[in-house]
């Protein structure tokens, strides 16, 4: 997934996709530009229900010459040394991210953050030309770390989940209902 994503349809039975960050899904079906926002960022907003779709675990990756590429185990203060390539505020990616590290007694303020981007096939791409250390979803790296072009670096980060958003006062489409069934089902076989 790439950021969050937002589904929304017309008379003519035609669906539209547009990727953003948790932010705008969110904004997009609060103010019912979209039915549904699949986001994986937390987000505590009473119009919206939030509902688990998916599990999703965050990674911390490098370059293959990076420093973090050949460590056995990295401390949260390790991570302060060195360049970060991170997603935009905003974004749920960077969210869990910050959540993580304050949960490890480290504040993101310590992060020497030295490109914000607004994609994570663009953090991705910035990482693998040694821009520095990221964190992202495994699956968007999944290719990459097969490749060899990113190396996942010794720090654990929590699993978190996607989540599907909806307005709880709005009509609910058969259309919006046959695409969470089939999410459901994918996600049960």
């Amino acid at each position: 997934m790439n950021g969050s994503t937002v589904a929304s349809g017309n008379a003519s039975g035609n669906i539209a996709l547009a990727v953003g960050n948790t932010t705008d899904a969110a904004d997009a079906v609060r103010a019912g530009q979209a039915e549904l926002g699949f986001v994986e960022g937390a987000l505590d907003d009473p119009t919206l229900a939030s509902t688990a779709i998916a599990q999703d675990q965050l990674v911390l990756v490098v370059a293959p010459g990076h420093a973090f590429a050949e460590a056995t185990h990295l401390e949260p203060e390790n991570l302060a040394g060195v360049d970060w390539v991170l997603r935009e505020a905003g974004s749920g990616t960077r969210s869990a991210f910050e959540a993580a590290l304050g949960a490890a007694g480290l504040a993101a303020a310590q992060l020497r953050v030295t490109l914000e981007l607004p994609s994570n096939e663009a953090v991705r791409a910035a990482v693998e030309a040694g821009g520095g250390a990221a964190v992202l979803s495994e699956t968007v790296v999944a290719a990459a770390l097969r490749a060899g072009t990113l190396v996942r670096a010794a720090f654990d980060l929590p699993s978190r989940p996607f989540r599907v958003l909806r307005h709880k006062e709005r009509y609910r489409s058969r259309a919006a209902d046959a695409l969470l069934d089939l999410i459901a089902t994918a996600n049960a076989g």
